[in-house]
């Protein structure tokens, strides 16, 4: 199999694309104002979100414009959730291009910290989120972020209005307020003490004057956060690793015992990665190579999905175990995520399975536009550090202290090596010239959860609102090596639960658990639509 190449980038400003708008004036439809109009359909985390993408559109923006600004949306009004200062990972396929991955994970920080800062900073956190799930929280649980670097590179690339409009429906959600939808309300009610209460102004924004945690419907603001995003929109993105607020990060983390330094912030680079592509049904799909851990797992499990004539449960269930348990065995604990991922990739395609030893917060984004463009967003935080910048109202990521992708050792990695990722933001264009973008929420579900809905839609022919809606299971690999099988309540599911020997958890209708998959489709006549997962809160969208 041919290794996808990376590079790393300049330092990321975010003026427009020259060469995008010459090529956009000689479109029929360019304006009077210099921009062009694509229709676009969106899929979201809310409907805020949505309606930042369909704004973003109607001005003239591309696929790519519209999934930013919705996805920035995404990271101010789902606090808990999603937060600006995490990791994120663009996916896109240009109308008249090939498909890339711009890869804006976070990194294992700490150039030029002394021995002794590694390790501090941490607070161990046992919550109840997810069956239970221990976790570290602090300072030192906080990656060099990547999300802002990976979308001013992406809009460089392929934006084709100024990015401070992007910024825009952000900045006005969180000046002039908006309603805490459910997802965020359940998970700070689970962790509003332990992982939010804390940090002062954490605990702060996110708790009433009588101390009891915000709920659902309750309208928030958060002026300091307005203003950051405010300045990222004027000064570009770069502000975040060698501007006003890099500075105000670096001098917190130093406060309090944080590894984020200022040559961390100034050395980060997004990387343009050559997507991993493949096919299902006549489907030709990308998504995150190597050094990623989701997109090979989602190539292998597709591909092997559709080698089974029948696809029952049992077979679902005996590709989830193969591959997830070779994942378990050889990446969490991997040194060297980019040789490992292609391994995986190359041992099946000469082997198949027998040759394998036997972030709940996170947000997608899909966006497909009338000119052939789609982009698929998934940016995650981790569980939440608990801690804000002071003055910013920028929550940051605690992505070295989640246990599902830092394994090896809270402070284990060398500084500046990107960490592990279940994302994979996927766009895959059909046989018949169709076009896709979809991409899920959900740590190691993500990619049990995409196998499920692209295997039902593509090779089974199901509605893709349909294939989101229907049952899954997910074979979970526990920190011992030992394996069960978690589902959601369905005759045929219990029955090849059963069928396995597993220990198993029945998690009802619809729960959360298994992912939120978000997809956006151009059908092969043109024609827009989006689906959405009834398991989480989300939106979708269409421009008129």
């Amino acid at each position: 199999m041919r290794r996808c190449a990376a590079w790393t980038t300049p330092p990321v400003g975010c003026s427009e694309s020259a060469e995008l708008r010459r090529r956009l004036r000689r479109h029929p439809r360019f304006d009077t104002i210099g921009r062009v109009s694509a229709r676009v359909a969106v899929a979201a985390t809310s409907a805020p979100a949505v309606d930042a993408g369909l704004r973003i559109a109607a001005a003239g923006g591309t696929a790519v414009d519209a999934a930013i600004a919705a996805i920035t949306v995404a990271m101010a009004t789902e606090p808990g959730v999603v937060s600006a200062l995490g990791g994120a990972f663009v996916t896109i396929w240009p109308a008249h291009g090939t498909p890339e991955v711009i890869d804006g994970n976070v990194e294992m920080p700490g150039r030029g910290q002394p021995p002794h800062r590694f390790g501090q900073g941490v607070r161990q956190i046992v919550t109840s989120y997810g069956g239970g799930v221990t976790l570290y929280a602090g300072h030192g649980s906080v990656g060099t972020p990547g999300t802002f670097a990976a979308m001013g590179l992406a809009h460089q690339r392929h934006g084709a209005v100024p990015w401070a409009e992007l910024m825009a429906p952000a900045v006005e959600a969180a000046r002039t307020g908006y309603r805490l939808g459910g997802a965020a309300a359940s998970y700070l009610a689970l962790t509003h003490d332990s992982v939010f209460g804390w940090d002062d102004q954490t605990r702060a924004f996110v708790h009433r004057s009588d101390g009891t945690v915000v709920g659902a419907g309750e309208v928030m603001r958060d002026p300091a956060l307005a203003d950051a995003l405010e300045l990222i929109g004027r000064e570009g993105a770069q502000t975040v690793y060698t501007g006003a607020l890099a500075e105000l990060i670096a001098a917190d983390m130093a406060a309090r015992d944080g590894l984020i330094t200022a040559a961390d912030l100034a050395e980060y680079r997004p990387q343009i990665r050559s997507a991993l592509r493949t096919s299902l049904a006549g489907w030709d799909f990308a998504t995150n190579p190597p050094p990623s851990i989701g997109g090979p797992v989602l190539a292998v499990m597709l591909g092997e999905l559709a080698r089974r004539p029948d696809r029952t449960w049992r077979d679902v269930l005996e590709v989830q175990r193969h591959v997830l348990e070779y994942r378990f065995h050889v990446h969490d604990h991997s040194t060297d995520l980019e040789e490992d991922g292609y391994a995986l990739l190359e041992t099946v395609e000469r082997h198949g399975l027998a040759g394998l030893p036997t972030s709940s917060s996170t947000a997608n984004v899909s966006v497909v536009d009338s000119f052939g463009t789609g982009c698929a967003i998934t940016a995650s935080s981790g569980y939440g550090s608990g801690a804000t910048v002071p003055g910013t109202g920028l929550m940051m990521n605690n992505c070295l202290g989640e246990p599902e992708l830092n394994k090896l050792g809270l402070h284990a990695l060398r500084p500046g090596t990107r960490l592990a990722s279940n994302m994979a933001p996927t766009v895959g264009r059909g046989p018949n010239g169709e076009l896709m973008a979809i991409g899920s929420p959900g740590a190691d579900r993500i990619t049990t959860a995409l196998s499920q809905v692209l295997v039902r839609h593509c090779l089974m022919g199901l509605d893709l609102q349909e294939a989101i809606d229907r049952p899954r299971l997910h074979l979970s690999i526990r920190p011992d090596g030992s394996a069960r099988v978690e589902y959601e309540h369905d005759p045929d599911l219990a029955r090849a639960a059963a069928w396995s020997g597993l220990p198993v958890v029945e998690h009802g209708e619809r729960s959360m658990f298994f992912g939120g998959v978000g997809a956006a489709l151009r059908g092969a006549d043109g024609s827009l639509r989006a689906a959405a997962d009834p398991r989480r809160e989300a939106a979708t969208g269409v421009s008129d």
